[in-house]
């Protein structure tokens, strides 16, 4: 609804044109009051009175009746009487109009036609070639076209337009319109959409719209890789020492995360991790947000009722909450008037609303990078051998999506039970043969490397998930069968730390896990230097401290990253970039146990096609200080902790 000083405005402005029209008088006063009076009548909602106004205005002043009818046509609009609009509009002299009024009256005349069944008038009249739109009825016109285009069932044109007009809205209104755009193209069809997909280059922006469509369709779609380009961070040249590009913090920020004895663990090493980062940004001389940390209970009901009462607290930022469900219900509401850095994706795995970002440690996201290693490899054919945990079953799921969607193929899969330790049916069930010409080694002493090549054992390999206790039984009863494919596994293979006496038994095996981990991605402090002083930085919970530290590190750079694809941040969790959808994905390292100490492949960090910054890229929490160990805990919603913000700098 416009406001009475906007409608008056453009009732004035309207006038003072008008009177600049040779042959037109200008208006008299008695005209202009009666003119504002009508706008204010508009501006309380009152718009039948307002037309009636408007069209008494055209009635006395000839020389502007098309300008009074088309204001009174778009009041019965708003009031959603486009029936009574009809007629007002075919008595408008389009040579009268000024502005943007000729738009406007195409774009009534376009809604007016869709109404009345004619998408073909509709489209003929938001799709005029040389006709300069205004930005502020762009939305407008892209949302007439589209309809235009579903109700001739061009939907992928439907759909296309939809896209072309997510750059131009916000809030709910754009959370709505990418909900739209999915559903137009999922009616496209599977065919057209690869086929349309097929022919476009690896950059096209239509191209993360189509893969969404597909995989709403059940289709199993590779995933993309990030486009790594250019690093955030950079330093300006001639901005003085402390001047980074992209680097925007707001004034005040929230951290939810859950307590209780369910979350205590984790939400510990996140909160460790995120506040070892922000005390870093002093280093830099980097101006920082002041901090509250609040319990966000461990309930989608908790996690909303935390996220207002930080908004009402003046939160400008708000990082979390953590758990699926508590982040499907804050994004869940109906606005967001704050926006979220979420750390997790919701289970219904929708598309990111409006002012969120989904950032999580996925293991979907590892079993898919699995599987492109493997690929990038020559390896074709994949054998899986996984625990039972979710994290392991929501990997494999991953793994085997990604390896059939670029080409290759499982030929086999077998689950371990927690607690046993004879895996030997799991493994004669699986009929590794492809090595059965190979003679079978004896079991790995200490100080050999890697298995046989995947070249001379016909493209295939074995994936696993699951802890290091189990990995470490698995191994040598895979050399007892004879079975020496290579063995490529997620993270969880990896305690955390180097145990070379148990380990021994993983030589050879490849897996992937953070660069933080490892010291591989330069800018980091030593992860050593941390874990002797913080024990949530040590073993598996590393992965979670690695978390909270890119959680901080997102802050500054989130918006920058959304808005300039290609940017990517070199983090501690892996190497961090925004999809058109707010999705944060990671690039991870791999690394290779190699007598029985897991190190980076290579020395550094490595990427399977992805192409590494040149130099050393550079970090926005570089040469971190030790954090003090009494790190502030987060207390309850009513009573949050702050974290005073440092003087701002440059």
């Amino acid at each position: 609804m416009r406001s009475y000083r906007a409608a008056a405005i453009t009732v004035l402005f309207s006038l003072a044109l008008s009177a600049c029209v040779p042959g037109i008088k200008p208006p008299s006063p008695a005209e202009t009051a009666a003119a504002q009076q009508a706008a204010a009548l508009a501006s309380q909602g009152q718009f039948d009175q307002a037309a009636q106004a408007y069209l008494a205005l055209a009635a006395q002043n000839p020389g502007r009746a098309s300008h009074y009818r088309l204001l009174a046509a778009e009041d019965y609009r708003q009031e959603d009487a486009l029936d009574r609009a009809a007629p007002i509009i075919a008595g408008i002299d389009r040579t009268q109009l000024q502005g943007d009024e000729p738009v406007r009256l195409d774009l009534l005349r376009a809604e007016i036609a869709l109404r009345q069944h004619d998408p073909a008038t509709a489209l003929r009249l938001t799709s005029q070639p040389g006709v300069s739109v205004p930005p502020a009825l762009q939305p407008r016109q892209l949302e007439l076209r589209a309809q235009a285009m579903a109700a001739s069932h061009d939907y992928w044109g439907a759909g296309r337009t939809r896209v072309q007009m997510d750059g131009l809205l916000h809030g709910l209104d754009r959370t709505q319109n990418r909900t739209q755009a999915i559903d137009l193209l999922t009616k496209v069809g599977v065919d057209e959409l690869k086929q349309r997909a097929a022919a476009m280059h690896p950059g096209d922006r239509m191209l993360p719209w189509i893969n969404e469509a597909l995989t709403r369709l059940g289709v199993v779609v590779a995933q993309a890789q990030p486009n790594l380009g250019q690093p955030v961070g950079t330093l300006l040249p001639g901005a003085g020492a402390n001047v980074r590009q992209g680097y925007k913090v707001p004034a005040k920020l929230a951290l939810l995360l859950p307590e209780g004895n369910d979350f205590a663990g984790v939400s510990q090493a996140i909160r460790e991790g995120f506040f070892a980062a922000y005390f870093d940004a002093a280093s830099n001389h980097a101006p920082r947000p002041s901090v509250r940390v609040y319990d966000s209970i461990g309930t989608p009901d908790g996690a909303v009722k935390t996220y207002q009462q930080a908004v009402a607290d003046g939160a400008q930022l708000i990082v979390g909450p953590l758990t699926r469900g508590a982040v499907g219900a804050v994004l869940a509401q109906s606005s967001l008037p704050v926006p979220v850095l979420a750390l997790n994706h919701p289970d219904n795995d929708t598309l990111p609303a409006s002012g969120a970002t989904e950032f999580a440690l996925r293991p979907e996201t590892e079993g898919a990078q699995v599987a492109d290693h493997m690929i990038e490899r020559g390896i074709t054919r994949a054998y899986v051998i996984i625990s039972d945990d979710d994290f392991a079953r929501r990997a494999a799921g991953a793994f085997k999506a990604e390896l059939v969607a670029r080409g290759g193929q499982v030929v086999g899969q077998a689950q371990i039970t927690s607690g046993s330790v004879n895996y030997h049916s799991a493994i004669a069930g699986l009929s590794m043969t492809d090595s059965s010409t190979t003679p079978a080694p004896a079991p790995a002493p200490a100080g050999t490397t890697s298995a046989p090549a995947a070249a001379s054992l016909g493209g295939s390999g074995i994936f696993i998930s699951m802890r290091p206790e189990q990995a470490r039984l698995l191994l040598p009863q895979l050399r007892v069968a004879r079975v020496t494919l290579p063995v490529f596994a997620t993270s969880h293979i990896y305690g955390g730390s180097d145990d070379p006496g148990d380990d021994n038994d993983l030589n050879g095996v490849e897996f992937c896990d953070a660069p933080w981990l490892f010291d591989a991605q330069t800018g980091l402090p030593r992860h050593g230097d941390i874990a002797a002083l913080l024990p949530a930085a040590r073993g598996g919970s590393a992965r979670l401290f690695a978390f909270g530290m890119d959680a901080w590190n997102l802050v500054p750079y989130i918006g920058w990253m959304r808005e300039h694809p290609g940017s990517y941040l070199p983090g501690a969790s892996g190497q961090l970039a925004a999809d058109a959808f707010g999705r944060v994905r990671r690039v991870l390292i791999w690394a290779k146990f190699q007598d029985g100490v897991a190190r980076p492949i290579g020395g550094d960090l490595q990427m399977d096609a992805v192409p590494a910054p040149a130099g050393s890229a550079p970090m926005p929490a570089a040469g971190m200080p030790i954090p003090p160990a009494n790190m502030p805990a987060p207390a309850s919603s009513a009573a949050a902790t702050p974290v005073a913000a440092p003087a701002t700098g440059g």
